[in-house]
């Protein structure tokens, strides 16, 4: 398996896992032996194991700040950052918004979640929104496409996800915001952790990231160190 290049353990099990499979159909169909798929071994896991990974939120601001400028890269990306920090976005759902997206006289944002297979809507901040209309009044190309987020220099085309990747990566690196996983998606967990720090209920929090389940929710729990020490401190004496 590849856990040397960097994979971490629930990817190497679910390619693992994977394997299996296939070689267990191989040899249904006596394509090969049968021993083959019991060989394929992938690391323990173990249930709510991992704490979320993500910056402080004193640096997730910092990262902000330093698109805060008249570069019209700088433009683009603070309002991207700002998606992905303030509302939690996946990096898919930040490249699929479009102009029609954003709703300027009811103030919503309209977030399509392609796993619910439905549309979210969001108040749209004032730092967004206002982050939103410069960019696209003073760096957005007129052209024919709808997306919101286009390059920069042509051939003019909407953003990939994996643009979004390198821009976070970068970003983080050159600042030298020190967390065990840079992206995206460690903007949702920081955005998710500092909910969880202004007190509200996990509920809220899922219903904020667009949890499908409160199971997917329960591991932020694990950074609630104020609640943690609340039970900690509770005293089992009069239960005794």
């Amino acid at each position: 398996m590849r856990g040397a290049q960097g994979w971490c353990r629930v990817s190497i099990a679910t390619a693992a896992s994977a394997l299996r499979s296939f070689f267990v159909r191989l040899a249904a169909r006596g394509r090969c032996s049968d021993r083959l798929a019991a060989g394929i071994e992938g690391p323990r896991l173990f249930k709510h194991e991992a704490l979320p990974v993500g910056p402080q939120w004193k640096d997730v601001q910092r990262l902000i700040a330093s698109a805060d400028t008249n570069r019209p890269q700088d433009i683009r990306d603070r309002a991207i950052l700002l998606l992905l920090a303030v509302y939690g976005l996946r990096c898919g759902e930040v490249v699929a918004l479009s102009l029609d997206d954003v709703s300027w006289e009811q103030e919503i944002l309209h977030v399509s979640r392609p796993k619910q297979r439905c549309q979210q809507d969001y108040p749209l901040t004032t730092d967004v929104g206002n982050a939103i209309l410069r960019y696209l009044q003073r760096v957005r190309p007129r052209c024919a496409s709808r997306s919101l987020f286009l390059t920069i220099k042509a051939p003019l085309r909407p953003l990939a996800a994996s643009s979004l990747h390198y821009l976070v990566t970068t970003r983080m690196q050159t600042l030298d915001i020190r967390c065990p996983r840079r992206g995206p998606h460690a903007l949702r967990h920081a955005c998710a952790a500092h909910l969880v720090a202004e007190g509200l209920a996990l509920k809220q929090i899922g219903d904020h990231l667009g949890h499908r389940s409160p199971h997917a929710t329960r591991t932020y729990a694990k950074v609630d160190l104020v609640g943690l020490r609340q039970v900690a401190d509770f005293d089992l004496g009069a239960l005794l």
